[in-house]
């Protein structure tokens, strides 16, 4: 559980706010160094491409879609 803590005069009130601050900054610092560090890793390998992207549509619909691909797009022209 966290523990409260509580200012009553305006000193008290100024220190608790620099160390609150003083802790969320030091936790903001780590968090982009961590951040920073595992991105790194990543971002070699990335070449702004979707690794998991089919380049050819139609091959894509035929091999997972098949025969139901075939049956829809058989009525397509009849709607134009």
């Amino acid at each position: 559980m966290a523990k409260v803590k509580i200012a009553t005069t305006e000193s008290q009130k100024m220190a608790l706010i620099k160390e609150c601050a003083e802790r969320f900054n030091k936790k903001i610092k780590r968090n982009n160094r961590v951040r920073k560090t595992e991105t790194d890793n990543i971002e070699k390998y990335n070449n702004n491409s979707n690794i998991y992207a089919w380049t050819d549509a139609s091959r894509y619909a035929e091999e997972y879609y098949g025969e139901t691909l075939r049956n829809t797009t058989r009525y397509d022209n009849d709607w134009d």
